[in-house]
């Protein structure tokens, strides 16, 4: 399901909002748990067939987390093994889902061996929901989470506003959130505000970003030859344009809809075509996983403290599987090598 559909406007929306504050008035749980179900059903809409592979992934980083915060002392040995359990899990999961085919196809073309490809789909939201689940268990790891109610924390990853396009959550930022009394409270001045988020995030999506999107595939479905240097650059700019909005329009449309239920969404997204540097762009798109980054791969590496030669050496590896968490393909880590080099 996506927000811009009908399905999801005129059906599930107003009956999700209309769900979870009448059952805010007898039960603050009970409002977490119907919002819980809701953000599964919303997920299970575009493909049921996922909600195994989901639910086993949240019941496992739960059971993970909660082993990891019984171990002892934060960053005891204990723990630190429950960790690498979590954390290989997760990225096995990954790996398997978003890279097998890319792996096993380069495989075959390197070797010349006849293999066919595996063939296996891509689950919506999978990049988003281990990496919000590596963060968690890291951060239990470090002592920062103490316990978490089962609802809350499966809450926590379904969150349908993030669930397909972000942002990547944290638990400090959204479990207490869930624990609040005054977030179940109905409001109509955050409903208001959310419903001017989302309408701005509706207009960039299926007016510009979707508009721009017609004069994109003529051109990238031609041969580079049969193209004029005009259409070329046309071609180029309308598709700049295109990820530009329909990733500034998923981004309002998240923020606005958590800011009904009276929930605040981390900033994912701040006008980086405003950037004077890659640097500054860089911090300014997919903000969360920047931080994401930067805070569970680049500082635990080293970051800039062990001399300049390995802070290189730490830039490009973060920024490598920076470029292949956006998806399985040479260009990805090009893009990746080359963020690195800037």
């Amino acid at each position: 399901m996506l927000f811009n559909t009908f399905a999801f406007c005129a059906v599930f929306l107003p009956l999700a909002l209309l769900g979870y504050f009448l059952l805010s008035r007898i039960s603050l749980r009970g409002s977490v748990v119907l919002l819980l179900v809701a953000s599964v059903i919303f997920y299970s809409y575009w493909d049921v067939r996922y909600l195994p592979l989901l639910a086993g992934s949240i019941v496992g980083n739960f059971l993970v987390g909660r082993a990891i915060v019984g171990a002892g002392e934060a960053g005891s040995a204990a723990s630190r093994r429950w960790l690498v359990v979590g954390v290989a899990g997760n990225l096995a999961l990954l790996t398997f889902f978003k890279y097998a085919n890319f792996i096993v196809e380069n495989f075959a073309a390197a070797t010349g061996y006849d293999i066919p490809s595996p063939g296996i789909s891509l689950p919506i939201g999978i990049s988003f929901f281990t990496f919000t689940q590596i963060a968690y268990l890291v951060d239990c790891y470090q002592g920062k989470v103490k316990e978490t109610r089962p609802e809350s924390y499966g809450l926590f990853v379904t969150y349908f506003p993030h669930l397909i396009a972000g942002p990547i959550l944290h638990h400090k930022e959204m479990i207490p959130q869930f624990d609040t009394p005054q977030t179940h409270r109905f409001n109509t001045g955050r409903l208001t505000v959310g419903m001017i988020f989302f309408a701005i995030g509706l207009f960039k999506k299926v007016v510009i970003a979707d508009g721009v999107a017609r004069f994109v595939g003529p051109v990238f479905n031609m041969h580079h030859a049969s193209l004029t240097q005009l259409e070329a650059w046309a071609g180029a700019l309308a598709y700049t344009f295109q990820l530009y909005f329909d990733f500034s329009a998923y981004s309002d449309m998240a923020y606005g809809l958590s800011y009904m239920f009276g929930i605040i969404l981390p900033i994912n997204f701040f006008s980086p075509y405003k950037a004077t540097s890659i640097i500054e762009f860089w911090r300014r798109w997919h903000i969360t996983l920047s931080t994401f980054l930067r805070d569970y791969l680049y500082i635990p590496l080293g970051g800039n403290r062990r001399g300049k030669a390995q802070r290189y050496v730490n830039l490009v590896i973060t920024m490598l599987l920076g470029g292949l968490w956006h998806g399985a393909a040479w260009t990805f880590i090009a893009w990746g090598r080359c963020m690195a080099s800037t």
